[in-house]
Formats: structure tokens, C-alpha cells, sequence
């Protein structure tokens, strides 16, 4: 459920947003034109970033949490700390339960593509 963003951002969060905003900025989404950028830290503070990759066939597209959460999994991550998602739009409930998978209740910060934090919703 959504909830107020955070009046100040930790600055290892603003790390996160950062590099959100960097991996938006590589997405290829020629079909909905809706580019996101999403990064997650783990537990060890090591942090992953990817952007969405969307296909013609949309069953076959990945957006950019999942993308980010895939990478830290493919190098061995099993217990996150924090993500973040830069978008315009919103944050589906099928990334939200992707995410979970690796933890319940993990904070996730939603920022416009100009970096502000606009609300705080967990896995």
C-alpha cells in the first residue's frame, strides 16, 4: 500500500536513485515508451542497477526492478536491504512479489525520472 515519501533520503538511498536515474536513461521501450530504471542494494551493500527491456510480445519484456533483483540473484544475492524505481508510471504488483521473494517488507522508494522521491511502498 502507498505510503509518504520520505522527507529526507539517506545518502545511500540517494546512491540508489542515482543510479536508477543512470539505467533509465539506457532502456529500450519502443513500445510503451514508458522507460524505467530501477536499482536494489543487498544486504553486503553491493548494488545492481538495470533498465526495462521491453518486446514486441509483452509476456517476453522485463521491467527494470526485475531486471535489477535478476542480476543481484544471478551473482549470488539472496537477502536485499533496499531498491528503488525511477518511473513515471507506477510499480506493478508482479515486481512488487518478485522482490518479495528475496524478503517481506523491503522498503521500495518510487522517484519521478528529475529523482524525487515520491513515495515509499514495501515488498
Amino acid at each position: 500500500m502507498p505510503q509518504q515519501a520520505p522527507e529526507t533520503t539517506s545518502p545511500e538511498d540517494a546512491k540508489l536513485v542515482t543510479l536508477a536515474r543512470g539505467a533509465r536513461l539506457r532502456a529500450h521501450a519502443p513500445h510503451t515508451t514508458l522507460a524505467e530504471g530501477a536499482a536494489v542494494r543487498d544486504t553486503d551493500g553491493r548494488t545492481y542497477a538495470a533498465a526495462t527491456v521491453e518486446n514486441a510480445d509483452p509476456s517476453l519484456s522485463t521491467s527494470a526492478l526485475r531486471g535489477a533483483v535478476s542480476a543481484a540473484a544471478s551473482s549470488g544475492v539472496r537477502t536485499f536491504e533496499a531498491a528503488v524505481v525511477v518511473t513515471e508510471g507506477l510499480v506493478s504488483e508482479a515486481d512488487l512479489a518478485v522482490l518479495r521473494e528475496f524478503g517481506v517488507g523491503l522498503p521500495v522508494l518510487v522517484a519521478g525520472p528529475d529523482g524525487v522521491v515520491r513515495e515509499s511502498l514495501s515488498s
